[in-house]
């Protein structure tokens, strides 16, 4: 059983969705399957969102503590 939005990481969520509309633009899916399908995108789309506004919001929280505090452009550790 597929696990609920919610207990998804973002990237997970964000792999899952990608899968989601590899498959509907295929068009091989029955209607049904395709409206389970787009239900669950839904779904993950909104915990996704969720996900996004609490990071945020922890952003602003963390900045909110030292007013200054520079921001400074991301550099992931793949680079």
């Amino acid at each position: 059983m597929a696990k609920k939005p919610e207990n998804l990481s973002f990237e997970q969520s964000l792999g899952e969705l990608e899968q989601i509309v590899n498959e509907l633009e295929q068009g091989d899916v029955a209607l049904d399957d395709a409206l389970k399908q787009f239900e669950r995108g839904v779904h993950l789309v909104r915990a996704s969102q969720d996900k996004l506004e609490q990071a945020q919001q922890k952003v602003a929280i963390l900045l909110a503590n030292d007013t200054e505090a520079p921001l400074s452009p991301f550099e992931s550790e793949e680079q």
